[in-house]
Order: structure tokens, then C-alpha cells, then sequence
């Protein structure tokens, strides 16, 4: 099922999709004049927490997580970014080094936009400068309600938040009554949840037996949506 009216995703997901929607042909020429595809594999890295950025990437197939690295070489996954989206520009807009790292959740086509291109487009473009202003904006609304998210909710209740948000992502042609199939490690998952690997596969087993959902092998199938959407709200 749809669930647009009974849970306000807007809140949780940065979605830079809009910021090159319907552009304008001619700031969209000069945006993508240089650009450059690239095929990515399940892990790989696509740019490094710490590099001083050459450009900016457009997701065009496939699904990146952004994450950062701890002193121990735990990664921590921030956000997952889907066909469509903009990745590696605030490192750019900031003149500062990448403040996490990207790498391919599974097989990927990304396009790169050089540095110069980016900028130029930027500076000529007043609707892309605008809609990079709105998106940084709901971004920082985002990260807010992320922290507030860890420090309240328990594992369960973000395990539960974090798979109604991902499976937004995981739609593919999808049909009221639909259910929608993700494809994610359990470490992934995790990582994106803050805790470890076994209370997830825990959790996820409750998840089971109460009928909220199915898995085979590392697929998760949700059938029962607004179950996951209750437990969120707890």
C-alpha cells in the first residue's frame, strides 16, 4: 500500500531527486556537458570521508549508502541514496573535503559532473542554486529528526522506522496492495539502525512470526506496512 497520508516520509528522507527535475534544457546542458558514466560494483567505493572532491555524482542506476568510518573502522550508514539523486556536491558548495563516504549498495551506473561544470552551472542557474538551497535546508530537518530518532526511539522502533523508510526506495513499478521486496544486508541494515547485527536479525524474526513480514535469504519482503508504521510511532 501507499502510505502518503499515514506517515509523513518527507520528514526522514533527504531526496535530492527534485533538484533536477524539469531543469531548465539549457542549465541542464550546462550542467551535464562533461560529464562521464561509470559502473560501480556491489561495495565499491565511489568517493572517500576526507578526499578533496573533483566533481559531483548523479546516482542514475542502482542505490549508494553514504556513511562515516569510526576510530575502531566501524562504518555508520547515514543515508541511503536512490536512482536519481545527487551525491558529493556539499563537500563543493563548502569548498571543504567529503564529509562521509559513498559506496555502491549493489550494482550501480553513476554519472560524474566535473567541479567546474557544477560551479557554473550553480552560479548561471538561479533555479538550481534555489532548489540546492531548499534541498540543503530540508536536509539539516532531516539529520535533526534522525537524532532525535536515536536518541528516544528503542531498537525495535527504529529497525521499524528505518524499513518503512527504505522500502520507499525498493518500489519498482509498484501497485496499491503491492509488497515491496528489499534487498539489504543485515549489516547494512544495522549500521543504518546504530546497533548490532544479531538485534536485528532478532527483531526481524518478531517482525516474522507477527506477520509484518517475510524474508528469503537477504531479501525482506514487507507485507504489513502500517504494522511497521505503528511500531514507529511508538
Amino acid at each position: 500500500m501507499s502510505i502518503k497520508g499515514i506517515f509523513p516520509i518527507d520528514n526522514w528522507d533527504f531526496n535530492s531527486e527534485s533538484v533536477l527535475t524539469d531543469l531548465p534544457e539549457k542549465d541542464l546542458q550546462l550542467l551535464m556537458f562533461h560529464q562521464s558514466r561509470q559502473q560501480y560494483k556491489k561495495g565499491e567505493i565511489i568517493f572517500r570521508e576526507g578526499a578533496y572532491p573533483s566533481g559531483i555524482f548523479l546516482i542514475e542506476e542502482g542505490k549508494v549508502k553514504k556513511y562515516k568510518t569510526d576510530k575502531h573502522g566501524k562504518e555508520h550508514i547515514i543515508y541511503v541514496a536512490n536512482r536519481g539523486e545527487l551525491i558529493g556536491y556539499h563537500a563543493i558548495l563548502s569548498e571543504d573535503r567529503f564529509p562521509d563516504s559513498a559506496a555502491a549498495l549493489e550494482e550501480c551506473l553513476v554519472a560524474f559532473i566535473p567541479r567546474e561544470d557544477f560551479i557554473t552551472a550553480v552560479r548561471e542557474s538561479e533555479v538550481l542554486s534555489k532548489r540546492l538551497l531548499k534541498t540543503l535546508s530540508h536536509e539539516f530537518t532531516v539529520l535533526a529528526n534522525s537524532l532525535t530518532l536515536l536518541a528516544h526511539k528503542s531498537v525495535r522502533e527504529r529497525l521499524a522506522m528505518q524499513l518503512v523508510i527504505i522500502r520507499e526506495k525498493y518500489k519498482v513499478n509498484f501497485q496499491p496492495g503491492m509488497p515491496v521486496e528489499i534487498n539489504m544486508g543485515r549489516d547494512d541494515l544495522a549500521s543504518l539502525v546504530g546497533t548490532a547485527r544479531e538485534n536485528v536479525v532478532r527483531i526481524l524474526s518478531e517482525f516474522k512470526e507477527e506477520g509484518i513480514l517475510e524474508t528469503r535469504g537477504r531479501k525482506i519482503i514487507i507485507t504489513d506496512v502500517q504494522k511497521l508504521i505503528a511500531i514507529a510511532n511508538d
